[in-house]
């Protein structure tokens, strides 16, 4: 079992942040992607680097992973993943941030990356790769915003 708590974006240091997940809209479509190995989908996100901010690691990855090359991007807030299942291993609470983004530009997606292709949708696919902790997310910025 999972279980995904939220927080103030303030609740732990910058360093102890260890993904950012971004929720990006174009217009009222929302914009999720396909890595290159899977064919399952996701919200665009991954982990921090080394002495990274958290907010350079979205801005980063909702580039690499979707091709926004021109976007309003904002924290809504710290969110913790705790479980053990089959794709989740957090004996401990592992944090990370949730953004939302509005994309105005998308550039084509970089060739380099880890992502197949995007898809505009007006709601989560059934087939996400993260199911037990997206849907959550994604609700999360659809209140917030």
């Amino acid at each position: 079992m999972v279980k995904i708590e939220f927080y103030d974006v303030d609740y732990v240091p910058n360093d102890n942040l260890k993904y950012a997940v971004i929720a990006a809209q174009q217009g009222e479509k929302w914009i999720i992607c396909r890595h290159k190995e899977r064919t399952t989908w996701e919200m665009p996100g991954g982990h921090r680097e080394p002495g990274e901010d958290i907010h350079d690691t979205a801005r980063r990855e909702l580039y690499e992973e979707t091709g926004a090359a021109d976007f309003n991007i904002k924290p809504i807030c710290i969110y913790s993943v705790t479980g053990d299942d089959e794709l989740i291993h957090n004996p401990k609470p592992t944090y990370g941030m949730l953004f939302h983004a509005l994309v105005k530009i998308l550039s084509e997606l970089p060739k380099d990356m880890e992502m197949a292709e995007i898809q505009f949708c007006d709601k989560l696919p059934e087939n996400l790769t993260y199911p037990q902790i997206q849907p959550f997310l994604w609700q999360k910025v659809k209140e917030q915003k």
